[in-house]
């Protein structure tokens, strides 16, 4: 007999109206559980009236705000996204004014100076006093200490900041440009890739509409021989949120003045004080140090693919200037791999489709981290594609196994989110009955869909994308905080994608590689000269993949340091991709406005995806190295990474995992001592 979830998920069938009204309920709610705070005598407050209470009128506002943000994203109807759209902005600027409440910081403060003054601080565990410091920092980092005027200030730079990232952000998911080539324009790209597109007749002539989604237009950058083919893409695809430049300008300027008025140096000091790298200096020393190892190993790399494309150029007889354009990148990246290493990424996606990779992925992590998915084929999604399923503790046999509701979205269209990415909907927590509340996590993807010739095929790149992201599901329904606030990937910032980060090595190792692959004509495994190919091809130019990563790390921590106003941020991004990347861009395009981090939640912050993997190394090479499929190794990361999510300090928690404090050695032997060994063998 199947057990019943002991929570039933939730109905995704709101109208817009809806949306907007539960949003309005939900922050009325939540005021009047502030205003209740905020009344309290002095004496009265304390851990339970304040800070229990706190956390309790949080959760409920969380529990009922993101999921209904999320239909942004996701949904095909208009009316839908702009309600969620509209109710995101209601949240947000509901969020601004509550962090501003000098009341109920007052109350936190009389509760904090009561729990220690009576002795009671002792008997709290250890996430409720970190509990009580979080809720006390968020009162002084908002300014709560500041005279009124500054304080009004404040809270309007912060709802004017809200609206311009919100507007950046509605502006790259409606985004649905196209740029128009002939066949022979196309010349060089799979057949199959070319008979996914749109085709139109012009003019008597036949033209291909080439989406800037991932699958659409980055086969061109790969693929397309005829250079000015690849420059126009790139162009276009850079040139695609040029809209979104002011509003990066708008952001830049906000922020600056929000930290001048808070009291710190720079925005970046500001962001980094709750993060594991503490100020924007330390950013900054970090990704100088990370650049200047990784020089000269991408002058080598740039050396390299130049004369590849001399000698191709000599060949086809086309025009040589000696330079390396961006365009250039990642179709002689190709071409070199397939001429080093006869690796043909076309071939190798045979060996990957949808319908075998993501439940063989599934099952890896379900018998790594001792858990089951069991499809829910009846369920409410926002979409017919979605799949929904029951998450169980392994072996399990009734409703206390149950750990909670994973939804997957795995391909694009009209209107969804273009990347790849999980929303953790709703949080794990304990409620005040003593029972468990339980998460629900939602991976959005943008796999390729079926032509005619072919099923759906992942190309290796999506085969760690999404093994990463499910990473992060994890980390969401196996966490097991007291608080909502703490749950899953609730951590330091320059944190949270380590434990994906880690998880990717599983897509380089040989026997998750077979385990995970079949061929869609033979159902054979990808063989072991190919696996052998696939992972020497991992540190292949992998100078120029990171030191692209510096660059948009080092724009990204430059704006939010420079205390220069009116700079000219487009000039900026292609001058500092040049001298960074070691790449020419040709014409200086406005690609800051497809940076949808800097206004997503990472700003001064891109610099976390490297200085994560420092942790990620050696997460990897010290536990799970030698036996990457073990459950007991699994169990030990559930136990000691995921289980506790932000309940404890980040650095706690990897010297529990590790046995020892975290260093850079794997870091420096994975990446860097693996890149000597690729060159050699190559």
């Amino acid at each position: 007999m199947t057990v019943q979830p002991p929570q039933p998920a939730p109905k995704w069938d709101h109208t817009a109206e809806q949306i907007l009204s539960i949003t309005k309920d939900g922050i009325a709610a939540h005021k009047a559980a502030m205003d209740a705070i905020a009344g309290l005598d002095a004496a009265a407050a304390n851990f339970e009236s304040v800070f229990l209470a706190l956390a309790k009128a949080d959760t409920l506002f969380e529990t009922t705000a993101e999921p209904l943000s999320f239909y942004q994203n996701v949904s095909t109807v208009k009316e839908l996204r702009d309600a969620a759209n509209e109710a995101e902005s209601l949240t947000r600027n509901y969020g601004v004014e509550d962090s501003m409440r000098l009341d109920v910081f007052h109350a936190k403060a009389a509760a904090e100076k009561n729990i220690k003054a009576s002795g009671k601080w002792d008997s709290l565990s250890a996430e409720e006093k970190r509990l009580v410091e979080k809720l006390v920092l968020d009162g002084t980092r908002a300014g709560l200490a500041l005279p009124d005027d500054k304080r009004t200030k404040l809270t309007e730079l912060k709802k004017e900041l809200s609206q311009v990232c919100l507007e950046f952000s509605k502006n790259f998911n409606e985004e649905n440009g196209v740029i128009s080539f002939t066949e022979e324009e196309l010349d060089g790209l799979p057949s199959d890739v070319i008979s996914g597109y749109t085709k139109r007749v012009v003019d008597g002539k036949d033209l291909y509409d080439v989406t800037y989604k991932t699958p659409d237009i980055f086969p061109v950058f790969k693929y397309a021989k005829n250079p000015t083919t690849r420059q126009r893409a790139q162009e276009g695809h850079e040139s695609r949120l040029e809209i979104n430049v002011p509003l990066l300008d708008k952001a830049i300027a906000i922020r600056r003045q929000i930290a001048s008025l808070l009291g710190y140096k720079t925005y970046a000091d500001y962001i980094t004080e709750v993060k594991m790298i503490k100020n924007g200096d330390n950013v900054s020393k970090f990704l100088d140090k990370l650049e200047q190892k990784l020089r000269p190993v991408g002058e080598k790399d740039r050396e390299t693919l130049l004369a590849l494309k001399k000698e191709e150029h000599g060949v086809a007889g086309l025009p040589f200037d000696g330079e390396f354009y961006i365009w250039d990148y990642r179709y002689y990246d190709r071409k070199f791999v397939e001429k080093t290493l006869d690796l043909d990424d076309a071939v190798v996606k045979e060996y990957f489709p949808v319908s075998v990779v993501v439940p063989t992925i599934l099952s890896i992590y379900q018998d790594l981290l001792s858990v089951r998915f069991e499809e829910v084929t009846d369920g409410s999604t926002w979409h017919p594609e979605v799949q929904m399923f029951s998450v169980w503790q392994k072996g399990s046999t009734d409703a206390s196994g149950f750990i909670g509701y994973c939804y997957l979205d795995l391909y694009p269209r009209a209107s969804k989110y273009s990347h790849a990415a999980v929303w953790p909907l709703l949080p794990g927590f304990d409620k005040e009955d003593g029972t468990r509340h339980f998460p629900l996590a939602a991976m959005v993807a943008n796999l390729a869909k079926p032509t005619p010739e072919k099923p759906a095929l992942m190309r290796h790149d999506d085969v760690v994308t999404f093994f990463h992201e499910m990473g992060h599901v994890f980390h969401g329904l196996l966490s097991r905080t007291k608080f909502a606030r703490f749950h899953g990937t609730s951590v330091a910032r320059d944190f949270v994608e380590a434990p994906s980060q880690m998880l990717e090595n599983w897509c380089w190792e040989p026997k998750v590689l077979e385990k995970m692959s079949s061929h869609y004509q033979t159902q054979k495994p990808l063989p072991a000269e190919l696996i052998e190919k696939l992972i020497k091809s991992r540190y292949v130019n992998v100078g120029l993949f990171n030191l692209r990563q510096i660059f948009f790390a080092k724009f990204d921590i430059k704006v939010h340091t420079d205390s220069e106003e009116n700079a000219n941020l487009t000039a900026l991004w292609n001058d500092l991709r040049e001298a960074t990347s070691l790449v020419k861009a040709g014409k200086p395009c406005p690609g800051q406005g497809t940076f949808g981090h800097i206004t997503g939640g990472y700003e001064a912050g891109y610099y976390g995806y490297l200085y994560s993997l420092v942790f990620a190394a050696d997460m990897y090479a010290t536990v799970f190295k030698a036996d990457p499929l073990d459950p007991a190794r699994g169990k030990r990361y559930q136990e000691k990474i995921l289980a506790f999510g932000g309940a404890r300090e980040e650095l706690d928690s990897l010297r529990d995992f590790l046995g020892r404090e975290p260093d850079e050695e794997a870091f420096i032997k994975e990446i860097f001592g693996a890149i000597g060994e690729a060159k050699a063998s190559l």
